[in-house]
């Protein structure tokens, strides 16, 4: 992605604006001002749909390399995915949502 196209994304783009890149599920994100941080770009990583759009309100924001390597190291750590597959064991299946006012008869 060219740096001209991110520069204008960062001066015309409006306050947490998301912007798709080729890759589907990596979205460039327009961060507003906060505090003593000015407005600036980050990486939000959010699985997209078949249409490319983000599949969740909000995905994992990452707003530097250096925060990317930390971000790396603990996806790779060897625990994770043991740890991630008791949690999935553990919980409770999702239900349907009931609509308000709709029976439903469990047989």
């Amino acid at each position: 992605m060219s740096e001209d196209k991110l520069t204008s994304f960062l001066r015309t783009g409006s306050d947490w604006a998301r912007m798709k890149t080729t890759v589907p599920g990596i979205f460039i994100l327009k961060l507003p001002a906060y505090k003593g941080s000015p407005t600036r770009l980050a990486v939000e990583l959010n699985p997209a749909d078949e249409s490319g759009s983000p599949t969740k309100k909000r995905g994992l924001v990452i707003r530097s390399s250096q925060e990317f390597e930390e971000f790396n190291k603990l996806f790779q750590h060897d625990r994770l995915s043991s740890l991630l597959k008791s949690i999935d064991k553990t919980n409770p299946s999702p239900k349907k949502a009931v609509k308000a006012g709709e029976e439903i008869l469990e047989i």
